[in-house]
């Protein structure tokens, strides 16, 4: 199985790597710097798991090759127009899409671009960072890929790319109702993101305030009502895991969202938190931390934008 994955970043560059350790046909759709780098030192991945460093092949815009079987796409939101032209050189009829992108706006546009049929539901489960060196620093033992056909079931294609995993740190099996996970993923991520970025802290952080942790679960409620709504409802295990990690005195957890926003850098506002409060909005249920926490974050962009 020939596969794509664009981008070398934090994700792409952890699960491609990973690939490429356990030699599978793996190609990095990078930048021109970036595709210098690769070619010449390899990728690097410094990890509780096994640190590895594996020479890689390497593509750019203007020579994507293909096509390919699979093409995994870890671009951020705001790059997503952007990602979809970068890659379509590299798809054709039988090629199959794995968004691994938080949220679920993504889905809309990669379906108009290549046709729901070719595009799965995904997830990704990593602390993962990308140096200043250009090596990737895996910081936790999070390693897997939730994936699965949209409509639900396992057909042959999910089990071939199950498979490609076997042989990796990486669980990825083959997931038969991925929206699921895909609605419960954008609970955890906007909960955690939009209280950690209002906050301006992690969970330990929060936590230790006067009325941290009441907060949190607020905050937490309020994204559960959303997604009940207008989503799937959450399983019962979940929030309870969600809960137990959210308030976990001392905990250094946070989202990249929120490194994002203290390194200066372009974050995901309007697709996660802005995107959740429209649904909101849109069943008549109301938002206030959300939308505090999407005015907070609206200024900061606006900001970003002018300087």
């Amino acid at each position: 199985m020939r596969i794509l994955v664009l981008g070398a970043g934090a994700v792409g560059g952890y699960f491609g790597g990973r690939l490429a350790e356990a030699g599978k046909d793996v190609t990095f759709l990078v930048r021109g710097t970036r595709a210098a780098a690769l070619a010449q030192h390899g990728l690097k991945v410094i990890s509780p798991l096994g640190d590895f460093q594996v020479p890689v092949k390497v593509a750019t815009a203007d020579r994507v090759g293909g096509p390919y079987d699979l093409v995994v796409l870890t671009a951020k939101h705001y790059d997503l127009d952007a990602a979809i032209a970068a890659i379509r050189p590299g798809v054709d009829a039988g090629t199959a899409v794995l968004p691994l992108l938080n949220g679920l706006m993504h889905l809309d546009r990669l379906d108009a671009a290549f046709g729901a049929e070719r595009v799965f539901g995904g997830v990704a489960y990593v602390g993962a960072v990308l140096q200043p060196d250009g090596s990737i620093r895996h910081v936790n033992r999070l390693s897997g890929i939730a994936f699965g056909e949209r409509q639900g079931g396992i057909t042959e294609r999910a089990k071939a790319i199950e498979q490609l995993f076997a042989s990796t740190p990486v669980s990825a099996p083959a997931n038969d109702n991925i929206m699921l996970e895909m609605w419960e993923k954008f609970v955890f991520i906007s909960a955690m993101a939009g209280m950690n970025c209002l906050m301006r802290g992690n969970i330990g952080d929060v936590v230790a305030a006067p009325g941290g942790a009441s907060f949190i679960l607020g905050f937490l409620d309020e994204v559960v009502s959303v997604m009940s709504a207008v989503g799937e409802a959450p399983t019962p295990a979940f929030l309870e895991a969600a809960r137990k990690t959210l308030t976990t005195p001392g905990s250094t957890q946070s989202p990249s969202m929120f490194r994002d926003l203290q390194q200066g850098s372009p974050i995901e506002a309007e697709q996660i938190i802005g995107d959740l409060l429209a649904r909101g909005a849109r069943a008549g249920i109301a938002t206030p931390l959300l939308a505090s926490a999407y005015a907070h974050l609206s200024v900061y962009q606006q900001r970003l934008a002018a300087a």
